[in-house]
């Protein structure tokens, strides 16, 4: 399974079969996939979690995908191809000037979706070069951007280093001198205790009170990043 069919992809759709559908075939494709059946629970897990790909219906119950486009651009970039059972040219126009990345009509062969989605997929892909992501977590190098689902977090410089030195080494135990040295710098005369005081204030930055702990202590070791059971 490579990079791109191991994407997560969100379909917001409220036609139960065409929905069914469409999760089948894409889990066959390898694709993590989550559904919603209507704008408002679409929208809500958009921001909530990460994924690589929006498939979104234009005509929804609550928000309609119009909206859900416009509300989304206002902070992220993520690909969205729009769904619908329009096919006139202005509607294609307007979909487009609301923020979908693609447009495909309803109905609409598989081989097509697949193809779209691919695309998009390796666009995106091209662009995230610099992106590091771990559950909800999202990191970017470059920018020095850190958000929690779509929600932008704040943190100082050496929060972010200790940040991404755990994201990119995810599901490792990472000892305290290996974190001290690369993120403060070898010969430093930083106490084990400072480190303690940055995790705690990272995990008080970056996780979510519903959710497990992401940032482990491995007592006597280190740290480390991952799932909890």
């Amino acid at each position: 399974m490579n990079s791109l069919t191991a994407a997560k992809i969100l379909l917001i759709e409220d036609e139960a079969q065409i929905s069914r559908f469409i999760e089948l075939e894409l889990k066959c494709e390898g694709y993590q996939v989550e559904c919603a059946n209507n704008g408002i629970s679409g929208l809500t897990l958009a921001r909530e979690k990460i994924f690589d790909l929006i498939i979104l219906d234009r005509m929804l119950p609550g928000i309609d995908g119009m909206e859900i486009c416009r509300r989304l651009r206002r902070d992220s970039q993520i690909p969205i191809l729009m769904l619908t059972a329009r096919s006139e040219v202005q509607d294609r126009v307007e979909g487009l000037d609301s923020g979908a990345n693609d447009y495909l009509t309803k109905p609409f062969h598989l081989e097509e979706l697949l193809a779209r989605i691919r695309l998009q997929l390796r666009l995106n892909q091209n662009k995230n070069e610099d992106e590091l992501a771990f559950e909800h977590l999202r990191l970017n190098l470059r920018s020095r951007e850190v958000f929690s689902g779509e929600i932008p977090l704040h943190l100082a410089p050496r929060e972010f280093e200790l940040l991404a030195l755990l994201m990119q080494n995810p599901r490792t135990v990472l000892t305290r001198s290996h974190i001290l040295s690369s993120v403060w710098g070898w010969g430093n005369d930083v106490q084990e205790s400072v480190l303690d005081v940055y995790i705690h204030a990272l995990r008080e930055k970056t996780e979510q009170t519903h959710q497990p702990r992401l940032i482990q202590t491995v007592r006597g070791i280190g740290y480390i990043l991952k799932e909890s059971p």
